[in-house]
């Protein structure tokens, strides 16, 4: 008996009613959506067939099967979708797939965040503010050998050629000194002046080009700085002539006193009563070369003695001062005996190797500070101390003093003052007007150039 029984179906999915309300006319498939029992799965609201199902009516709603399908007397097809949304329980639209590969293209996008243009992005990533180009370029085109030589004016050649016939004359003197400890002194004094000119005829000539003295990103200060450093391995050029010449002298002592010489020095003098020519040209080209060239006048200027600074300018300059009173000794030496001559001779040799170091290290020290972009010079002190004896200063937190080259100095103060707007103008002016007076030599006397940069903390009186 329950095997006659029929086996109920299974209560249909529910469509959930279209989005858009339908256009068509009412149709008598279509459920009433208004009606608040038309989804109820109490009500039996879905039009089935009733009667004896078979095999294949059975299994068409078969949760096993690929797919739900009604019968072919429901004429919907199968892979059709009406409006109403009865087709079958679930609303699957048949797409078909490309079978071309997928080409993105991203030409122009920007890549990185993707919220920048956001509400919410507006907000945290700010966009920075537009700069205005540097006016200082990146670099500067460095002039060749070639282009040096195709630059240089009549003039400029003529004090080249004149630096190579000073080195003419060093060499000479150096191979006329004949053992001569003073003459072999005198020698290295006149190459070193010669390096000099020939430094300032570089120096006149790259001058011409703009990479000089224009600024940059690679060279802040130009090329200026060269002459620095090339200043540099000269002064260590001099000191260790001078050490050599040091050592020459102590070999020559022991030799004297009995050891036996590892080579021979046979002193030979100038006559008596005759005159030394080697001597002249040491001082006549020694004085075309610092009048004329005027070697040596930017490293005279940033080391100052103070016991020859009183002298004319040729002779205030410590490297033109040792080689002219050098030279005039040995102009004097051939009226003397001939055993005063050779004690005279080491003594002289002496005191101009000792004055090489002397100046050598002086020079080293200087230039090396510069180099090290710091000021050496004296009257720093004197001049914070007049700054700081202002009535509307209160106090120097900070001062640096430093030079870029031998034409250039910076100084950068940071003072606590009090005043009136027009008070802390004087003020400036009479701070930047102080130094440039005290520690440049004041304006029309050739010293050095300075900039003074000044930050002001106003304080409450």
């Amino acid at each position: 008996m329950a095997s006659n029984l029929p086996i109920p179906l299974p209560p249909r999915t529910p469509t959930p009613p279209p989005d858009d309300p339908p256009n068509a006319p009412d149709n008598s498939s279509r459920l009433d959506v208004q009606d608040k029992d038309s989804l109820s799965p109490l009500v039996d609201s879905f039009p089935t067939q009733r009667g004896s199902l078979n095999t294949e009516g059975s299994n068409r709603l078969s949760p096993t099967r690929a797919s739900f399908t009604l019968s072919p007397s429901d004429n919907v097809p199968q892979n059709s979708q009406g409006d109403n949304g009865s087709a079958g329980p679930f609303n699957f639209k048949t797409t078909t797939m490309a079978k071309s590969p997928v080409v993105k293209s991203n030409i122009g996008q920007r890549r990185g965040h993707k919220y920048k243009h956001s509400s919410i992005s507006h907000q945290i990533f700010l966009e920075p503010p537009p700069r205005a180009p540097l006016a200082l370029p990146n670099s500067l085109p460095i002039p060749t050998f070639k282009e040096c030589r195709a630059s240089m004016s009549k003039d400029q050649k003529t004090r080249f050629w004149w630096s190579v016939c000073h080195m003419f004359v060093a060499a000479y003197t150096l191979w006329s000194a004949h053992g001569s400890l003073a003459m072999t002194a005198l020698s290295h004094l006149i190459l070193f002046d010669s390096l000099g000119a020939l430094l300032c005829v570089s120096v006149d000539v790259l001058s011409n080009f703009e990479v000089w003295k224009r600024s940059s990103v690679r060279h802040p200060f130009g090329l200026e700085r060269a002459e620095v450093l090339a200043g540099f391995a000269m002064c260590v050029l001099l000191l260790f002539m001078g050490m050599d010449l040091i050592s020459h002298n102590l070999q020559h002592f022991l030799e004297s006193s009995g050891h036996e010489p590892h080579h021979s020095h046979a002193h030979e003098r100038v006559s008596v009563g005759s005159v030394d020519v080697t001597a002249l040209l040491a001082i006549s080209s020694t004085l075309i070369s610092a009048i004329g060239l005027k070697n040596h006048g930017r490293i005279g200027k940033a080391m100052r003695f103070g016991y020859i600074e009183s002298l004319p300018s040729v002779l205030s300059n410590p490297s033109h001062f040792l080689t002219l009173s050098c030279s005039t000794l040995l102009l004097l030496l051939p009226l003397v005996s001939v055993r005063l001559y050779n004690w005279l001779d080491v003594l002289l040799s002496s005191t101009i190797a000792i004055s090489m170091c002397v100046i050598g290290v002086r020079l080293v020290k200087t230039l090396g500070s510069m180099l090290l972009m710091s000021y050496s010079g004296p009257g720093v002190k004197d001049v914070i101390r007049d700054i700081e004896a202002d009535p509307s200063v209160f106090g120097v937190d900070d001062a640096r003093f430093w030079q870029v080259h031998y034409g250039l100095c910076m100084a950068n103060l940071k003072l606590r003052v009090s005043g009136s707007e027009e008070n802390l103008i004087r003020l400036r002016e009479r701070i930047s007007s102080l130094i440039r007076n005290r520690l440049g030599g004041g304006y029309g006397s050739g010293g050095q150039k300075w900039e003074v940069s000044l930050q002001f903390t106003i304080e409450k009186s």
